[in-house]
């Protein structure tokens, strides 16, 4: 690379999205000056340790970010030679069709040059992906693990992990996943950014394509690439995400200080990133399209403790129909649907529907998630209608098999139901060891065709 360019990250305290942003640029070699608008400090290149406050502190920082990047009240935002890059959704689609190496001057290895064989790779660095490599590197199968354009998964975007097993004061969602990380290089697997772009399943070894060109053989692939977070597809979504709409309250929520915030969903997610913005928000109100929620009963016991507290407000029945609001103002009102009967946008002609107008200064969507798994598409895997991949499950081994021999399935991108990080752990560890058997299998019928192809000769 020649005439390195500048690179800086304006990023806040306790934001996953802004760490996956900095492990990005780490994981390419690329400089960045990083400025915490939440401290006021700045940071020379890549974590030196000689941080130093700005005399103009988080307030002016902060109001310095919002400016340069066009009225967006969200982090990270990345800058590349003054150039607003945008948060972490645009650099990952940058980084995805492989404009952002372009940017930083990188050079990559294009076309169909083979950049190695690998006996396996693993496509996701959630907690399936992890313990899945860690296995795998304990057996000596050396993975390549490919970070996708969610590095660490969806654990990442959760503060507080309290049930996860052997953390009894619990551990932040980043912690786990970083020591998770470690722990799998130290077995000998190999952590590398980049989104795979296909797979071809006609070849053995399978031939995988990276968004940037790099395209590598292997003999397995485990598929522990997650799901990504859902979006409601309605009036002023587009306009607004990061504007004051947000994916992540724990990324976004410390933005919207004194507000009245809106939760959407009914789920663990949607109690969890309520009770988080009660640090934040004058009154945090839930919107449910149900009566009774989906979460577990943990969640909505502390949220019950929070309305009695006056700090939630429930709205039951209840859906979003539009966000209004300027990216200059961000969100001023929502329109809402409330009907006693459940999913009221149903019932939209139902003259017992009521559509009404409601003030909040900033909306989480929590939704639900839909499965990453375009890359296997034209594979022959089995997928049901929302693409969760189809394993052989049952009991014995084998139970990650698809129905494409050699690849595997781990995680959320196989469990739409459970989706907790101990289930998807669990799953990672059975994908390396069914992984490993196959690998044996393979081994020994080359080997087998090899002793009878001597023999032949002979």
């Amino acid at each position: 690379m020649t005439d390195e360019p500048r690179v800086e990250i304006y990023t806040k305290e306790n934001c996953p999205y802004c760490e996956k942003a900095k492990d990005l640029f780490d994981s390419k070699g690329v400089e960045y000056v990083e400025y915490n608008v939440t401290t006021g400090e700045r940071s020379s290149p890549n974590h030196s340790s000689g941080q130093s406050p700005r005399e103009d502190g988080d307030d002016d920082l902060f109001a310095e970010m919002v400016d340069r990047a066009e009225g967006r009240k969200t982090a990270p935002e990345v800058f590349v030679d003054g150039d607003l890059v945008g948060g972490w959704d645009d650099t990952s689609a940058l980084e995805e069709s492989g404009e952002l190496d372009e940017k930083l001057g990188l050079v990559t290895d294009g076309g169909d040059e083979i950049v190695e064989h690998r006996k396996l790779i693993i496509a996701g660095t959630g907690i399936a992906g992890l313990t899945a490599a860690i296995y795998a590197g304990r057996g000596d199968n050396e993975p390549l693990v490919i970070e996708g354009d969610e590095p660490g998964g969806q654990l990442t975007l959760t503060t507080d992990v309290a049930n996860y097993p052997g953390f009894p004061e619990g551990i932040s969602g980043p912690e786990l996943v970083n020591n998770m990380k470690e722990q799998a290089r130290q077995f000998g697997a190999e952590l590398k950014n980049g989104i795979i772009d296909s797979v071809d399943a006609d070849q053995r070894p399978f031939r995988v394509e990276l968004t940037n060109g790099d395209v590598y053989t292997t003999d397995a692939i485990i598929a522990a690439s997650g799901a990504s977070a859902r979006t409601l597809g309605i009036p002023g979504e587009d306009e607004l995400m990061g504007y004051g709409l947000s994916t992540c309250a724990t990324c976004d929520g410390a933005f919207f200080r004194g507000e009245d915030m809106l939760v959407v969903g009914g789920g663990d997610a949607a109690m969890e990133e309520a009770t988080f913005l009660t640090k934040f928000a004058d009154t945090v109100y839930i919107a449910h399209r149900r009566e009774e929620f989906r979460a577990e009963q943990y969640w909505v016991n502390r949220v019950n403790e929070k309305v009695e507290d006056g700090e939630i407000e429930i709205l039951k029945n209840t859906e979003l129909l539009e966000v209004h609001g300027s990216q200059e103002e961000g969100v001023d009102y929502v329109t809402l649907v409330e009907n006693d009967k459940g999913h009221p946008t149903d019932r939209l002609e139902d003259p017992e529907t009521n559509e009404f107008e409601f003030d909040v200064g900033a909306v989480f969507l929590a939704i639900g998630h839909t499965p990453n798994t375009d890359y296997l598409e034209s594979t022959g895997v089995e997928m049901d209608d929302e693409g969760y991949l189809r394993t052989q499950g049952g009991d014995g081994g084998g139970q990650t098999e698809t129905d494409v021999p050699g690849i595997f399935g781990a995680g959320d991108v196989v469990d739409f139901h459970y989706q907790q990080a101990v289930t998807a752990a669990g799953m990672g560890s059975k994908a390396a060891l069914d992984v490993d058997e196959y690998l044996e299998d393979l081994e020994r019928a080359s080997a087998t065709g090899e002793t009878e192809a001597t023999a032949a000769d002979d």
